[in-house]
């Protein structure tokens, strides 16, 4: 986390909200005796609420994502049908033509069986055959119109399904929305409660322990000492996501104008020409694995143990990345968050010759 927590509500907001009273969860956690340990509390309590947005964020864009996918099988059946429908109508036109016809005595049949009973055997034949050919016609007919009511009917049903599973999905949507919601205003409740020096103090205290896990962790080496050079596509993609540096994070946002932090990497990806999934979790799931040792810019670090945070990695020790609420596209230490892992969308894509890192001063 960083200093933009003093940031992220607006002024009218901090000035209406600080002349309310101070809710019971803040209040539980104000400044006592202690100073210090009641900043951290604070700080705690702040940076639980953060990760429960997040959660419920990448929650509710896997239900929009599905969702998405589901409208559009749900299209592909509805069209589906039509085209059956239409078949099966011109299967019903084609076959009460021949029956009317065969009724009127105006088939090709009548003429048939009474040529049939000529005296000329040879003549007969010829137009034994003719029958045989109207009849196999006379039952193409017959089993396109059966197996069109079938087709439909079946299609029918798999629409109706279809949509059901849609409205389903998008009630989970509306909920995880709603759980969204609810966990960004206890976040604005919290952060207009407190006094500009809590502020300023929830900022030193939060600014401090990035430095340090970042300190920990470039010391530990589990980064390696190799200079790495991206992919082609890495390197595209990474150019994408560094241009967005200063644009807001929004939840559910995957561009142009804003951001969550796997709308931002699976925007950029697609950039590059290679679809990968769209939550944090997912992209964990679903791509290859890249040990830390082995991290070159484009890649993927993931976050916490349930995977709900993700950023690319940008080299040096540094990520780009849509932080949370409140704050915007930045670069960021590789360990302002716990890490889980790394993924590379392109494993089999090797490094691209005479890269040049710009890589941009941290902000």
């Amino acid at each position: 986390m960083s200093g933009t927590v003093v940031r992220w509500v607006c002024t009218a907001a901090v000035a209406g909200a600080l002349l309310a009273p101070v809710p019971a969860r803040a209040a539980a956690a104000a400044p006592g005796p202690d100073g210090e340990r009641s900043v951290a509390t604070l700080l705690t309590d702040l940076q639980k609420l953060y990760r429960q947005t997040e959660e419920a964020t990448e929650a509710y864009d896997a239900a929009r994502e599905a969702l998405r996918s589901r409208r559009e099988e749900t299209d592909e059946m509805s069209r589906k049908l039509a085209e059956a429908r239409g078949a099966l109508h011109d299967s019903r036109v084609a076959a009460g033509r021949l029956a009317r016809e065969q009724y009127q005595g105006h088939s090709d049949i009548s003429p048939y069986v009474r040529l049939l009973l000529s005296p000329d055997p040879e003549h007969a034949l010829d137009q034994g055959h003719v029958l045989g050919q109207a009849a196999k016609e006379r039952r193409a007919a017959v089993d396109r119109l059966v197996g069109g009511e079938r087709r439909a009917d079946d299609l029918a049903t798999k629409a109706r399904a279809a949509l059901d599973a849609q409205l389903k999905l998008a009630d989970q949507e509306k909920k995880r929305r709603d759980t969204v919601r609810g966990r960004l205003r206890q976040v604005e409740e919290l952060l207009a409660s407190l006094s500009g020096e809590q502020l300023a103090a929830l900022t030193r205290l939060e600014d401090a322990g990035v430095d340090s896990a970042q300190r920990k962790f470039m010391a530990s080496g589990a980064l390696g000492t190799a200079v790495r050079a991206p992919s082609r596509a890495g390197n595209a993609a990474l150019d994408f996501a560094v241009k967005q540096i200063g644009k807001p994070y929004e939840w559910g946002a995957e561009g142009p104008e804003a951001y969550d932090c796997s709308g931002l990497t699976a925007r950029a990806w697609r950039h590059a020409g290679r679809a990968i999934p769209r939550t944090s979790q997912e992209q964990w799931a679903r791509l290859p694995r890249v040990r830390l040792s082995e991290l070159r810019p484009g890649d993927l670090v993931v976050y916490f143990p349930d995977a709900t945070h993700v950023a690319m990695y940008l080299g040096d020790g540094m990520v780009v990345q849509a932080p949370r609420p409140g704050a915007r596209v930045k670069v960021s230490p590789i360990a302002t968050y716990p890490v889980r892992g790394a993924v590379r969308p392109d494993p089999e894509a090797g490094a691209m010759p005479g890269y040049r890192a710009p890589w941009p001063e941290p902000s």
